[in-house]
C-alpha cells in the first residue's frame, strides 16, 4: 500500500499540542490530527504525530515524500531567558554599543522614568575588543590586529564562554576582518559556537546587527541539537526524507541548512499559520484578511493584503531585536490556558502567564491550580466537557469550583467571573489587532478575521462586535492551520546588503554589480537545496527612504537591467508606499533628497501547495448536523443546539445561540449570528440580517 499511495506530512509543535497534516500528493485530500506536546523532549512529540498520522492512514514511512515543520525551540529560549554566558568580540571603541542600545522607550511606557533597559544579552566583563578599522565603504583604514583576536579568543576560552558572537564595524561591507577573527577562534578555541555578523547579517546599524548576531550564536546549540535529533529519528521512520524547517520570513529551509541559520526560524510556527490562513482566504475569495492564531498559551495576529502576510524587519523575540525578515506578526498572552489572577490593587487580569500543557487548566485530568480562560469556556459550556473528540475529558466541577473561589475574591457571581475573563481576553486579542492595522493606518473594518489554532475561534463573535468587522471565516480543522500552512509555502532565503547612496547620485553599475552578487548566493543557495536553475525565482527588493528619516520603506526592484528609468521607478514606488503608510509623501519637493539604503534579494524555490477540496452537496436540511443541546451562557442561560461540523455541507446556515464542534475546535455562535457554509467547508460568521 505504501508504494501506491504518496503524502507530504506538516508538523507544528504548540505549547500544548502538536499539529499533524498530511496531504494526498495526488488527490489533494487531507488527513488531521493532534497528539500532545513533550515540552520535556519536542522531538518526542514530533515523531508521535508523524507515527499518529500515518496509523489513521494505513501507510509505512515509505508513503511520506516530504516533511515540513514548525518549531518553537528558538522562539521559547529567548523568551524564557534561558541562555548560556555569550562572548562578544567588536572593534575597539563599541564594547559599549550594547549598553548604550537605543534610546527610544518601549510603546506602553507614557513616561521614561518607569522604564528600566532590559538585561544586556551579554555582560560587560565578557565583551572583548580587537584593533582595525573599516570605513562604511569597506575600505581598509586600519589593518586587523590578529594578535588581539587571538588574545580575545585565548581570554573567553579560559573563561568557559564556548558561544561567541563577532560583529566589527562596518563588516556588512567588507567581511575581512569578521573572516580573520573567526579563524582565530577556529585556532584557539576550536570548541566554540561562533556567529560573524557578516554571515547573519549584511546590513547596518551596529546595535541591532550586534544583538541579531548574538541572539543566532546563543540559539545555535540547542536549535541545531533539537534539528539534528529529528533529523536521525525521522531516518529511522521514512529514511532520507526530505526535511524542512519553516523560518520566519515565509519560507521553508532544508534541516541541514537551518543548523547554521538558527535564527531565522524565531518565528517559525506564527509564520506558518498566517500563511496557511491567507491561501484558505484567498480562496474563498478574501484578499484583505486579518489572521488571528490562538493557541494554549497566546495568539499570534498578523495582516494579510493581496494574499502576502506583511514583512518586517524591525521585529523582536522578548527583549531581543530581530533585523532577519520576518512575518509581521503581533504576539499577546491570550491563549486558551492564559491565568485568570487578581492584580494587587484587586483587578481581574488574565494572561500573559499560561498554565501551557502541564500542568494545563484546572478542567484538564492533571490541571493545575488556577482559573484559565478554558475553565470559563467549559463553565459557560460554550466547548464540550472533552477535547479532540473525547481523547482529553475535561472536569467542569473541578472549573467551577476555582472560578467560584475567584469570584469570591471579586464579589462576582460564577457567571460574571466567567464572562469576566472571556471579556478580559477578547480585549487583549482586539487590541493586537489593532496593533497590526489601525496604528498602521489601515482600517480594521476593511477586513475578513480569519480565525484558527484550538482556541482561535471562540471569541470570534465578540470580537466582530469590539472591532466592527464584517466577518468571520472559520476554516475546516482550525486547529491544524499552522501544520497545513507549513505545506503551502516554497523555500526561500534572504540575503541583503547596505550600499547607502542618494538617488540623485546613485551608481547605478555599483547597485547591478551587487544585485548580481546577491542573486547568485541566492541561486547556489537554491542549487543545494536541490531546485534547477529554471525553477528558481530570484525576487529584488530595495530600502529607500527620504534623507534625514531614521526608518526606510521596502519596494520592489524589477528584473533585468537597472536603466535610469527603472531606478526612478524604484523612486517613483517609495513616494507611492510612502504615502500609503504615513499618508504624505514628498515627491514634489525639489529640497528633499531620496536614499538608497539595502539591497536585497529573496531566492525561492517553488513547492506544489496542496490542492484545497471542495465538498459535495447534500440535502438543504442542516438539522443532519444538529448532536444534541446543553445549557449555554451567552447573556444568559439558554438551551442551545450543538453542531457536529463535519456533517455540515455547503449553503448550510447555522443561526445563533449555538455551537459548532469538531474534533480539535469549538465555535461558539452568539445570540444574533450566523454561520454560513461555503464550498470548501469554512464557515462564514456574519451579524444576522435585522
Amino acid at each position: 500500500m505504501a508504494g501506491t499511495r504518496r503524502v507530504r506530512i506538516g508538523i507544528d509543535t504548540g505549547g500544548t499540542f502538536t499539529d499533524v497534516v498530511a496531504v494526498d500528493e495526488d488527490t489533494g485530500a487531507t488527513t488531521t490530527t493532534k497528539t500532545p506536546s513533550t515540552p520535556a523532549d519536542p522531538a518526542e512529540g514530533f515523531l508521535a504525530g508523524v507515527a499518529k498520522v500515518l496509523g489513521l492512514l494505513g501507510l509505512d514511512g515509505g508513503a511520506v515524500t516530504a516533511v515540513s515543520h514548525g518549531t518553537t525551540v528558538a522562539t521559547n529560549q529567548l523568551l524564557e531567558g534561558r541562555l548560556d554566558r555569550i562572548g562578544f568580540i567588536t572593534t575597539e571603541g563599541y564594547e559599549s554599543v550594547l549598553e548604550i542600545a537605543r534610546q527610544s522607550v518601549p510603546d506602553g511606557y507614557g513616561n521614561s522614568y518607569f522604564w528600566v533597559k532590559p538585561p544586556r544579552i551579554v555582560p560587560a566583563d565578557l565583551v572583548r575588543t580587537v584593533r582595525g578599522r573599516l570605513d562604511p565603504t569597506g575600505a581598509e583604514v586600519r589593518p586587523l590586529c590578529r594578535d588581539d583576536a587571538v588574545a580575545a579568543a585565548r581570554s573567553l576560552r579560559a573563561a568557559g564562554v564556548d558561544t561567541i558572537g563577532v560583529c566589527l564595524l562596518h563588516s556588512y561591507a567588507n567581511d575581512a576582518h569578521e573572516r580573520a577573527v573567526l579563524d582565530a577562534l577556529s585556532a584557539e578555541h576550536p570548541d566554540a559556537v561562533v556567529s560573524i555578523s557578516s554571515q547573519v547579517l549584511r546590513e547596518y546599524r551596529e546595535y541591532e546587527r550586534s544583538v541579531t548576531t548574538l541572539v543566532d550564536a546563543a540559539v545555535k546549540p540547542r536549535v541545531g541539537a533539537y534539528v539534528t535529533a529529528i533529523r536521525e529519528r525521522l531516518d529511522g521512520v521514512a529514511p532520507g526524507v526530505p526535511f524542512y524547517v519553516m523560518k520566519s520570513n515565509g519560507g521553508v529551509l532544508s534541516a541541514e541548512e537551518v543548523v547554521h541559520q538558527p535564527i531565522t526560524t524565531m518565528l517559525s510556527g506564527p509564520a506558518a499559520g498566517a500563511l496557511g490562513a491567507a491561501l484558505l482566504a484567498g480562496t474563498a475569495g478574501f484578499d484583505r484578511v486579518l489572521t488571528l492564531d490562538g493557541g494554549g498559551t497566546s495568539t499570534d495576529v498578523t495582516v494579510v493584503v493581496g494574499g502576502e502576510p506583511a514583512l518586517t524587519t524591525e521585529g523582536s523575540v522578548g527583549a531581543y531585536p530581530s533585523k532577519i525578515p520576518m512575518i509581521d506578526v503581533v504576539t499577546v498572552g491570550a491563549g486558551g490556558g492564559s491565568i485568570a489572577w487578581l492584580s494587587p490593587e484587586g483587578t481581574l487580569k488574565v494572561g500573559p502567564r499560561s498554565a501551557g500543557a502541564d500542568p494545563g487548566p484546572m478542567c484538564y485530568p492533571s490541571g493545575g491550580s488556577e482559573p484559565t480562560v478554558t475553565d470559563a469556556h467549559v463553565v459557560l459550556g460554550r466547548i464540550p466537557p472533552h477535547l479532540l473528540g473525547g481523547e482529553i475529558p475535561l472536569s467542569v466541577d473541578a472549573a467551577r469550583a476555582g472560578l467560584e473561589t475567584l469570584g469570591e475574591e471579586l464579589g462576582l457571581s460564577l457567571e460574571r467571573t466567567a464572562l469576566g475573563i472571556l471579556e478580559i481576553s477578547a480585549w487583549n486579542q482586539a487590541n493586537a489587532l489593532r496593533q497590526v492595522t489601525v496604528a498602521r493606518g489601515l482600517d480594521v473594518r476593511d477586513f475578513t478575521l480569519t480565525t484558527f489554532g484550538g482556541s482561535g475561534s471562540l471569541l470570534a463573535c465578540r470580537l466582530m462586535d469590539v472591532l466592527g468587522l464584517p466577518r468571520t471565516l472559520v476554516p475546516p480543522d482550525p486547529g491544524t492551520v499552522s501544520a497545513f500552512g507549513l505545506l503551502t509555502v516554497d523555500v526561500r532565503n534572504d540575503h541583503v546588503q547596505t550600499a547607502v547612496s542618494r538617488h540623485a547620485d546613485l551608481d547605478r553599475d555599483r547597485v547591478r554589480g551587487l544585485f548580481a552578487g546577491l542573486e547568485e548566493r541566492a541561486r547556489e543557495s537554491l542549487d543545494g537545496e536541490g531546485f534547477a536553475r529554471g525553477e528558481q525565482v530570484v525576487r529584488r527588493t530595495a530600502d529607500l527612504r527620504y534623507v534625514g528619516q531614521a526608518f526606510e520603506v521596502r519596494v520592489p526592484v524589477p528584473d533585468g537591467e537597472l536603466t535610469p528609468a527603472a531606478a526612478d521607478g524604484v523612486a517613483t514606488a517609495f513616494h507611492a508606499a510612502h504615502r500609503r503608510l504615513y499618508g504624505y509623501d514628498l515627491a514634489g519637493d525639489p529640497r528633499q533628497a531620496v536614499e538608497w539604503v539595502n539591497l536585497r534579494v529573496s531566492g525561492i524555490g517553488p513547492i506544489r501547495r496542496p490542492d484545497v477540496v471542495e465538498l459535495p452537496a447534500r440535502d438543504g436540511d442542516v438539522s443532519r448536523a444538529v448532536t444534541g443541546s446543553r445549557p449555554v451562557c451567552f447573556d444568559g442561560w439558554s438551551p442551545t443546539p450543538t453542531y457536529d461540523r463535519r456533517l455540515l455541507a455547503p449553503g448550510d446556515v447555522v443561526t445563533g445561540p449555538a455551537v459548532v464542534e469538531e474534533f480539535g475546535s469549538t465555535v461558539p455562535l452568539h445570540p444574533g449570528f450566523t454561520a454560513t457554509v461555503d464550498r470548501h467547508g469554512n464557515l462564514l460568521v456574519e451579524r444576522a440580517a435585522r
